[in-house]
């Protein structure tokens, strides 16, 4: 203990710990250092959709995100590479015998469609998706985006939950979880499944893992609305009622003797939700009240029938979101199907398979933006338009098609709270990798959590001795495309 009372030694320890302040300091302000405690919601498991504030004033209440199953070409949409038209069908420089996920690749292939400027910025798009293009005014592209993995299934976990591992809770989840939602009638989480199917890791793109149960996301569609809503007929609607309150006693003496079962707690409030929703929800899937101008703006009755199909799913996002559902999950395209036929996985014929996707996408998608900005719905929804990667430059030896690529392509936002005709960052000269401003899942779902009034670095779950997160221990906001 004497050298503690050397002066020299003293003097010694006190400009270390001067030190160790001001590198603390440096680094808490550089968002190097985790210095603030994590944020956990109070939740009442009786209530669990009350709705609760936010961290800081929020741009965006609501989030609509829209995922194309199958890895959507960034090269063939909306990342313009002149170089890809100068050197078609010529070796990618420097990627002699490149192999990629499904083997060797060959020449570098020009888009399948033609690039023209769009709207008053000039941005230039492809005639792919023709409707959605001359939206180009009110959208905020990524062009750096990368993914962690060239599977679908961990890629796809990867931009629904932020890990590429099975066992994380969904964004959807993790949002409902701190915010709770406006509606109490409705789920405060909705996922709109493809007419075709679901996209490949399925239910574990709504699901809420080892957040409580009760912030799951709730899947249906317009084809298969929530089943067994309705009261039979040999019920009268007096003993409904008086059964409702029997059970709400019997589930609360339950919950007084096992205060800790969030299980429990959200089984009963998913069967009282239901019963609320026997007139909502309801109402949320009878389209017959639209107009025929809103169902042709959609292509409600247009031939093709999966196009039909998903136009109606398009409707019924508009609505949840116009009812104020806090989350709402859009996908286009089926893993179930197989590799390219109901989805954007275009390996083999990409030309042929993408003549019969985009089709399905565009029309709807473009008038649910359109429908969404005209009802004044873009001040309080955040438009997430995503895919699990993008796709080769090369075609892939041997085939007519494009192989997986996370290591640069392009998804793209609008609405509440981000910059309209802006591009953020950009890929080499081919699209093959992002080289200018290079982004993350990450980062993208920092900045999702940031519009809607999240701290993503202290939103937190404890479980199993670690403060789980959205974003784990990565990402930062990405502050360029904020407006």
């Amino acid at each position: 203990m004497n050298h503690l009372l050397h002066r020299r030694s003293f003097l010694q320890r006190s400009v270390t710990g001067l030190s160790s302040i001001a590198l603390a300091s440096l680094l808490k302000d550089d968002g190097l250092l985790a210095s603030e405690s994590p944020i956990r919601p109070l939740i009442d498991p009786a209530r669990p959709y009350a709705p609760r504030a936010p961290h800081f004033a929020p741009k965006a209440k609501q989030v609509l995100m829209i995922f194309c199953s199958g890895a959507l070409s960034h090269v063939d949409t909306w990342d313009y590479k002149p170089d890809l038209f100068k050197r078609h069908d010529t070796p990618m420089p420097g990627a002699g015998g490149l192999i990629t996920f499904q083997g060797e690749q060959g020449n570098l292939i020009k888009p399948i469609r033609d690039f023209k400027p769009r709207g008053q910025s000039g941005k230039m798009i492809s005639d792919l998706l023709p409707n959605i293009a001359e939206l180009a005014d009110d959208m905020c592209f990524i062009h750096s985006m990368t993914a962690k993995s060239n599977t679908h299934g961990p890629a796809e976990n990867q931009m629904g939950t932020g890990y590429i591992l099975d066992g994380f809770p969904s964004c959807g989840a993790w949002v409902t979880y701190a915010l709770g939602s406006e509606n109490q009638n409705l789920p405060a989480f909705v996922a709109i499944p493809d007419p075709r199917g679901v996209p490949q890791i399925g239910p574990r793109h709504w699901g809420s893992a080892f957040l409580p149960a009760a912030f799951q996301g709730t899947s249906f569609n317009a084809q298969k609305p929530i089943p067994n809503l309705a009261r039979p007929g040999s019920i009268s609607e007096s003993t409904e009622r008086a059964t409702r309150d029997f059970l709400r006693r019997m589930n609360d003496k339950h919950l007084e003797q096992y205060p800790g079962d969030s299980d429990l707690a959200a089984r009963i409030s998913a069967y009282e939700l239901a019963a609320r929703m026997q007139l909502a929800a309801a109402e949320i899937s009878d389209l017959s009240s639209e107009s025929k101008a809103t169902q042709d703006l959609y292509g409600v009755n247009d031939t093709n029938a999966n196009k039909a199909g998903f136009a109606k799913n398009c409707i019924m996002a508009r609505r949840l979101i116009e009812s104020g559902v806090r989350f709402v999950q859009l996908f286009n395209g089926s893993y179930a199907m197989g590799e390219g036929v109901g989805n954007w996985d275009g390996h083999k014929k990409i030309h042929d398979q993408y003549a019969v996707h985009a089709p399905i996408l565009d029309q709807p998608c473009a008038a649910l933006i359109k429908d969404l900005k005209a009802r004044g719905l873009f001040r309080d929804t955040l438009i997430v338009f995503v895919t699990e990667f993008g796709r080769m430059p090369t075609f892939q030896k041997g085939a007519n098609g494009r192989d997986h690529n996370p290591k640069g392509f392009t998804v793209w936002l609008a609405g509440a709270g981000v910059k309209p005709a802006y591009s953020h960052g950009a890929t080499d000269e081919f699209g093959y990798q992002a080289v200018d401003r290079v982004t993350t899942i990450y980062e993208l779902h920092a900045t999702m959590l940031h519009l809607l009034g999240l701290d993503h670095e202290r939103l937190s779950f404890y479980n199993n001795g670690i403060e789980r997160k959205l974003t784990d221990v990565h990402g930062r906001v990405i502050r360029d495309i904020l407006a």
